[in-house]
């Protein structure tokens, strides 16, 4: 076999074609929100909004209707109950999530083990992307496409909301609206991403486009360009390398971003220490 045909050999298979498209669908609307949770220091949100998604899911198993359905149920009650306490009691935001989505969490692990599954919901936590099929294909689509529509349309109002909430509501926009929009916006992408990655990995997908732009750029605009182009990238060969190196692609795709963060952070570091010893020298 030459080069060229091993290197094509992946897209041999209906199921590495499937994957792969789901991998970059599901990377998009992550790279985008990615941007405004780390602007927001909204990691452990997102962390908590992936595990609390977990008792839906199985609740939707049990009653027999969609596990999107369930887990978007779910995610959205944490983060709606999760606000009403902070803006109710003297307990600050972070110490809240930590209890509610813990809570939720070990709840889904309490119903998990307590029903006799035909499937393997174990892909809930850790992701079955070579397992997609056209139905995950469409519904990633579905949610890839209205996530870009409304930050399109809205991302300055969110950008501005993610700096400063207090001038957002001055200048008369419902922060309220923003804040539970966004979170929505959140919820419905870690459901989309529960067959790319599970719930323990979604949040580095989250996550890390976001953080690996903010090094590499000074603007926003930038930031979310760029954020998309190196969340596709690592989608994309985080399967693709998967393949060949006989691994699990959700976590290759983890990797891979982890690869790319520290390379960002070296480059910068590097460029600055050069500014300053040019500034020093001169």
């Amino acid at each position: 076999m030459s080069l060229l045909e091993t290197l094509l050999s992946p897209f041999e298979f209906d199921f590495m074609v499937n994957a792969l498209i789901v991998a970059v669908l599901v990377s998009l609307p992550m790279a985008l929100l990615s941007c405004f949770m780390v602007l927001r220091g909204w990691a452990l949100m997102g962390d908590a909004v992936s595990h609390a998604v977990f008792p839906g899911v199985v609740i939707a198993y049990i009653i027999n209707i969609p596990y999107a359905v369930g887990a978007f149920v779910a995610g959205m009650f944490c983060a709606i109950s999760s606000g009403f306490l902070k803006d109710n009691s003297r307990i600050k935001q972070d110490t809240v999530m930590g209890v509610v989505y813990s809570g939720m969490f070990g709840l889904g692990l309490v119903l998990y083990v307590k029903i006799e599954s035909a499937v393997h919901l174990d892909h809930i936590l850790f992701g079955d992307i070579l397992g997609v099929g056209l139905d995950d294909i469409l519904g990633s689509a579905l949610i890839a496409a209205l996530t870009m529509l409304v930050i399109g349309l809205k991302w300055k109002d969110l950008l501005l909301h993610a700096f400063d909430p207090a001038h957002a509501q001055a200048v008369g926009l419902r922060v309220r609206w923003l804040h539970y929009g966004l979170l929505s916006l959140i919820s419905l992408t870690i459901v989309g991403a529960l067959k790319a990655a599970g719930i323990i990995l979604a949040i580095a997908l989250l996550i890390a486009p976001g953080a690996i732009a903010l090094l590499l750029t000074r603007t926003f605009r930038a930031m979310l360009l760029v954020a998309m182009l190196i969340s596709v990238l690592a989608a994309f060969f985080g399967v693709y390398l998967a393949f060949f190196l006989d691994s699990a692609p959700a976590p290759t795709i983890v990797m891979f971003y982890t690869v790319l963060f520290i390379g960002a952070f070296i480059r910068v570091s590097v460029q600055q220490r050069f500014v300053t010893t040019e500034h020093s020298s001169n």
